[in-house]
């Protein structure tokens, strides 16, 4: 029986429409709110249909030395163009793009995970510092 960490999946977000693209300072000011993006597709466009799309995001902090990381936020994806006319055809579609503010006075990582409703589930880090 395979572990959730082996099914994980990773890759370049410039080459892979599936992982969650993290935009932020690189650097922040201790105890000030920065602005954080979280999105798919950049660079190779992602679908957003009923039957493939993203289903939702997930952001954490892991401050450095810290033994577990913080769920920022969790945010969730449902209108995919459903209709009771099927699929496809519905009036609303959402964009997988989540932003968040947040402020911490620790250097750390940002993580990011993504669920496709086909293709699992795909994660990306970026490092954070405080000055």
């Amino acid at each position: 029986m395979p572990e959730f960490n082996e099914v994980i999946k990773s890759a370049d977000w410039k080459t892979e429409k599936h992982v969650p693209v993290i935009e932020c300072p690189a650097e922040v000011k201790a105890g000030e709110f920065f602005d954080v993006t979280v999105s798919l597709g950049k660079e190779v466009a992602h679908p957003n249909t009923t039957e493939h799309h993203i289903r939702w995001i997930q952001l954490y902090f892991q401050p450095d030395g810290a033994k577990a990381p913080f769920q920022v936020g969790h945010f969730e994806f449902s209108a995919h163009g459903e209709a009771a006319d099927g699929p496809n055809s519905g009036p609303v579609y959402t964009h997988h793009k989540a932003a968040a503010a947040l402020k911490t006075d620790r250097a750390g990582t940002l993580l990011a995970l993504a669920y496709c409703n086909i293709h699992g589930v795909w994660q990306s880090s970026r490092a954070v510092t405080v000055r």
